[in-house]
């Protein structure tokens, strides 16, 4: 494989799956060729812990603030307050995981759309990059952004699953698409294959959303089925043969992507 400069743009290094070798994690996805990595921030008690990780390596990890949908229920006038505080911090470079997910439900829907506009008040406010989640809800999902056409920077919808549809309405309002090895997934991943080649290549970033989404094409697969961002170099071959690039080409372009969307410095 030849060496690449790739950036994870969604990992959640803050789970407790890394708790006893976090720092091996990172030093084996530098050696695979991760330049920078975006820690996802999804909660009131893991975006703390995010920027707290990016201050602890600066110039490789950044940091998002938000609460994803499935924590919305905690979204309170405190939390608001606590997302804005950490949205001031350079290394925090987004705001999010935030958005809808319809398909379970772990916080009630009325919850979760209050959660996401007052994300995206924060967005508008802040004038930072929005780093989104939208699962069974596009119809709710792109209404509610579209109650912000104007006042919205740059915007993500991250590991895009989703159909034609979805993915034409996103690139039609110049949304960038997070992929991730769910394209690797013959079983719920399939259709990808065909919808990456309609990606713009200034669209398109790539993501492990480690320690989920293990690429099921890896040979061989770790014994404790953990996903991390060394694997993003597989996501990227993948990628590439499915949009028929060369792999140094979509590593290229998905890493210039990446620090164009994110403000991030170059190497």
């Amino acid at each position: 494989m030849p060496r690449m400069e790739l950036i994870d743009i969604g990992a959640n290094l803050t789970h407790d799956a890394f708790d006893h070798d976090r720092d091996a994690v990172l030093q084996r996805a530098k050696d695979a060729g991760v330049a920078a990595m975006v820690v996802t921030g999804a909660s009131r008690e893991h975006s703390p812990k995010a920027l707290e990780l990016a201050q602890a390596h600066p110039g490789f990890l950044y940091a998002t603030a938000g609460v994803h949908p499935h924590h919305a229920s905690e979204y309170s006038a405190e939390c608001d307050a606590e997302m804005r505080a950490l949205l001031t911090h350079a290394e925090v470079v987004a705001v999010g995981e935030c958005g809808l997910d319809y398909n379970r439900d772990f916080s009630p829907r009325p919850a979760q759309r209050r959660a996401f506009e007052l994300q995206l008040q924060i967005a508008a406010d802040v004038r930072k990059p929005l780093f989104l989640h939208q699962r069974d809800a596009h119809d709710d999902f792109v209404a509610m952004m579209g109650n912000f056409d104007g006042r919205l920077g740059a915007a993500v919808v991250h590991c895009f699953t989703g159909e034609k549809r979805e993915l034409f309405d996103y690139l039609d309002r110049d949304w960038h698409i997070g992929i991730t090895g769910w394209l690797c997934d013959e079983r719920r991943g399939a259709h990808l294959r065909e919808l990456v080649k309609s990606i713009p290549a200034n669209r398109l970033m790539i993501e492990t959303d480690a320690p989920y989404l293990l690429p099921r094409t890896l040979e061989p697969m770790p014994k404790d089925r953990r996903n991390e961002p060394m694997f993003l170099a597989h996501i990227a071959e993948e990628l590439a043969r499915d949009r028929g690039e060369d792999v140094a080409a979509t590593a290229s372009a998905g890493t210039a992507t990446a620090r164009a969307f994110f403000r991030l410095p170059c190497a």
